[in-house]
């Protein structure tokens, strides 16, 4: 048996993937955090306090934009700007108790809203979406993590 070209995998998934995408946001739109700002509340989450530069990187946009998303969650008070320990002049972004339970919330919501998607698959197909679920998960971490470490080269 030869090796899928990952080339072909992605022509064969990617129009898939993109409905999925859109129809998922749709049903999510409904929250009141955008996938953005969700991205960095997680982000902050996971790696804690974080200067805007840093969050721009990791999140792949540009300062100005991360900026502004950070504004918003700030005047949501879902963040707050606190000094850098070790560099006084610099600011860091951290996660407030506010913003950890709308985190919280928001994402058991979305988990809701895609699991009734997945809801719709007959038992063969859960079985598989099942085992699939930590290739998608290693190829998320992978791709971030590769993102992120070449930025910072």
């Amino acid at each position: 048996m030869t090796t899928p070209r990952p080339e072909d995998i992605a022509a064969r998934i990617r129009p898939a993937l993109t409905k999925l995408y859109v129809m998922y946001f749709r049903i999510a739109e409904q929250s009141d955090l955008t996938g953005p700002q969700l991205s960095i509340l997680s982000r902050l989450k996971e790696r804690g306090p974080s200067r805007i530069s840093q969050i721009a990187r990791e999140e792949g946009i540009r300062m100005p934009t991360a900026s502004n998303a950070l504004h918003q969650l700030e005047q949501r008070e879902l963040v707050e700007r606190i000094r850098d320990e070790s560099d006084r002049r610099g600011v860091r972004v951290t996660l407030t108790p506010l913003g950890e339970s709308e985190l919280q919330r928001v994402g058991e919501e979305r988990t809701k809203y895609l699991a009734d998607m997945i809801a719709t698959l007959d038992e063969e197909q859960l079985s598989r979406v099942d085992e699939l679920a930590g290739v998608i998960n290693e190829l998320a971490d992978k791709y971030g993590a590769d993102l992120i470490s070449s930025d910072t080269e």
